[in-house]
């Protein structure tokens, strides 16, 4: 009777911080993955909550540069969120079935090996490259697709099970979104956003397709967000109240003799920032909110003691500083009525000098208009598009009100 051997964990981790040193830009996802032991996966694979799962008997075959690199090929199918894109594609051409989703995982490879090996990692045994399969190189997963079906040249991946991270098809030795140590889908942003700035910080030391990657995922701010932020500081620019101090002196002090003359000073303005967490907005929306309270953060002077932030649906939640961005808890799911949240931040000690309200706007507004500039930064949606209510299926919502600077958020110039 073979036995199984156990999982042999300093090889394992040896290995990750042998991919940690090869791909310094990958670092924060490689140590983000948890790792669980299971005998049900050929090799490695991830699932979409950012778990690794890994089988013994590959580790203890396996060289440990070997190992290395396919840390860093699972950890590319979460970061290049295949998962996402593979359940996107599947719906818009009406695909189903595991073959479909093994085409997808092999086509996701594809995207990854052109240009995953060398500067320090081995090619493991078993992995290949699109011109195994007479595909062009650099193409992305969904180019893959179009251009080639499940014959004799993919016969011999009939194994490949890389885990739903990497297809999107969940495997009954997942254990799905109820269990331990997966991230939440804010943390999963944080993780390609931190991953995202290092390859743009150092742009030389990754292959182009991760830059093409990082300017794609997160790029640098466009004309939308810098619309955003023009809108904050030109709010905040009339918010901030003059008050007298005298931490510096006047000037004409020198033409009192005796005495000191405090100086007027414009205090910095603070800024709640409400986040609309209903059903309507999706998880990828409220990771892009995330970035934009980074970026209001940078429009006021990078002063995260003067920004807080609110999530609302139906009811307000509690008021939070900001202290990290992807410290924050994005709760809710239900219905939307943005006004509760405008009351909560009016409510907030001290009462803020700029509001502004991250939603699709599908929501009622107060009816006054708030004692305090307010900036509405809207996510798309089709302008044909109505919003459900259960009384009225034709409702469409009333779009901000005037008092209101709105910038649609991914869109190009021409917010109010």
């Amino acid at each position: 009777m073979t036995t199984v051997p156990e999982l042999d964990r300093d090889k394992l981790f040896a290995a990750r911080l042998h991919a940690a040193r090869a791909r310094p830009y990958l670092a924060t996802a490689l140590f983000a993955l948890h790792v669980v032991p299971s005998r049900r996966v050929p090799t490695m694979a991830v699932d979409r909550h950012w778990r690794c799962y890994v089988s013994p008997a590959f580790v203890a075959r396996t060289p440990e540069e070997e190992l290395a690199a396919v840390w860093v090929h699972e950890v590319s199918h979460l970061l290049r969120d295949h998962h996402g894109r593979s359940d996107r594609f599947a719906r818009e051409r009406g695909l189903s079935g595991p073959a479909e989703r093994l085409r997808m995982n092999i086509a996701a490879d594809c995207e990854i090996n052109d240009d995953a090996y060398g500067d320090g990692l081995v090619r493991p045994e078993g992995a290949f490259v699109p011109a195994d399969l007479s595909l062009p190189e650099g193409e992305l997963m969904e180019e893959y697709l179009t251009r080639f079906r499940l014959g004799p040249l993919t016969k011999q991946l009939a194994w490949l099970d890389c885990g739903s991270g990497a297809d999107g098809l969940e495997r009954d030795w997942e254990t799905g979104p109820d269990g331990a140590h997966g991230l939440s889908p804010q943390e999963r942003d944080a993780v390609r956003f931190r991953v995202a700035q290092g390859i743009s910080g150092r742009p030389g030391d990754a292959p182009e397709g991760w830059q093409r990657w990082a300017e794609e995922a997160f790029q640098a701010p466009q004309q939308w967000r810098e619309l955003l932020g023009a809108a904050v500081r030109s709010a905040a620019s009339g918010a901030g109240a003059d008050d007298y101090s005298y931490g510096r002196p006047a000037r004409r002090s020198a033409a009192v003799p005796g005495a000191v003359l405090p100086s007027l000073r414009r205090r910095p303005p603070r800024v709640v920032v409400i986040i609309d967490t209903s059903g309507s907005v999706s998880d990828a929306e409220l990771g892009s909110a995330l970035l934009e309270v980074a970026a209001i953060s940078r429009a006021v002077g990078g002063r995260r003691d003067l920004v807080s932030v609110l999530c609302c649906d139906a009811a307000a939640g509690t008021v939070h500083p900001l202290c990290r961005a992807e410290g924050i808890p994005l709760t809710g799911g239900g219905g939307t009525d943005l006004r509760t949240g405008f009351a909560e931040a009016l409510r907030t000690g001290p009462r803020p000098d700029v509001i502004v309200a991250l939603t699709d706007g599908q929501t009622p507004w107060p009816d006054r208009r708030p004692p305090c500039r307010t900036v509405v930064g809207l996510f798309p949606r089709p302008r044909t598009a109505r919003s459900w209510d259960e009384e009225d299926p034709d409702y469409v919502p009333d779009p901000p009100p005037d008092w209101a600077r709105v910038v649609e958020i991914g869109s190009a110039p021409g917010g109010r």
